[in-house]
């Protein structure tokens, strides 16, 4: 027998992951942001010199590639720029602009309400709950 994709955990993850993406992106368009980028910039804002792009990239899941051209974006935005840290001329660290700290915290207001609509349903327990769960699969897989 088939299983109904009602009962199939990986679609349902799917399915409300881009409810949550689809949203966040609708929110962040006004910060000329989608998701990934803001992650970057995320990323960026919350250590205090910089993180390396291979950081980023493994933390996100991405090609070292797909990062580069995330900074790029971000950068010609003005919003993080790249610099060598002290005795490391291969390394580039991305580090936010002031522009970029400001974008970010505007964003992170405007995502966190986007996120809203279709995590609403759920009461804070369950969301911590759920919050807890999702932590436990990723961080065993990294």
């Amino acid at each position: 027998m088939v299983q109904p994709l009602a009962d199939d955990l990986g679609f349902l993850l799917s399915r409300a992951s881009g409810q949550v993406v689809r949203a966040t992106n609708a929110a962040l368009a006004a910060h000329g942001l989608r998701v990934r980028q803001y992650s970057v910039l995320v990323l960026a804002c919350e250590t205090a010199d910089g993180i390396s792009q291979r950081e980023v990239a493994a933390v996100l899941g991405l090609d070292p590639s797909q990062v580069v051209l995330l900074v790029d974006e971000l950068a010609a935005a003005g919003l993080v720029e790249r610099q060598a840290p002290e005795g490391d001329r291969r390394t580039r660290l991305v580090v936010p602009t002031r522009e970029g700290r400001r974008v970010r915290e505007a964003a992170g207001r405007d995502a966190d309400a986007a996120v809203e609509a279709p995590l609403g349903l759920l009461g804070r327990a369950e969301r911590d709950r759920l919050r807890d769960m999702l932590t436990r699969i990723w961080t065993a897989s990294g």
